[in-house]
């Protein structure tokens, strides 16, 4: 089984900077992919971004491409997602989740962290 623990939320106005870093532990292998999620108030839970562990292969959500990058510390197990130029649309908790695949879909992750908020103020 994998944990995660996630930091590195909290406020900032629109355009402003935050980096998110998650950490595993537990069941990892060579082979998975760390994944960035977001929940919106009344909405759905959204893929944001997500990396391949060995060969650091990012995919990401259209609306972030530019904005955020995510990247990752083979050697600490952590995963990052630099977030530039926030606007309030971004705004929602954002967790970090385990899959075996490099994957967009939600269904192929089996592993959450408990969320950590950011909150962009227009």
């Amino acid at each position: 089984q994998v944990q995660l623990e996630e930091s590195g939320g909290g406020s900032v106005e629109t355009g402003g900077s935050l980096r998110l870093s998650c950490t595993a532990s537990g069941r990892t292998f060579n082979s998975y992919a760390l994944g960035w999620f977001r929940q919106a108030p009344g909405k759905e839970r959204e893929f944001v971004a997500a990396i391949s562990w060995s060969a650091g292969i990012p995919i990401y959500l259209d609306s972030v491409k530019g904005r955020f990058t995510i990247s990752r510390d083979n050697a600490q197990s952590t995963v990052f997602l630099q977030m530039n130029n926030l606007k309030p649309e971004d705004t929602a908790v954002y967790y970090c989740a385990h899959s075996n695949i490099l994957t967009g879909r939600e269904r192929e992750y089996d592993a959450w962290g408990q969320g950590t908020q950011v909150t962009v103020s227009s």
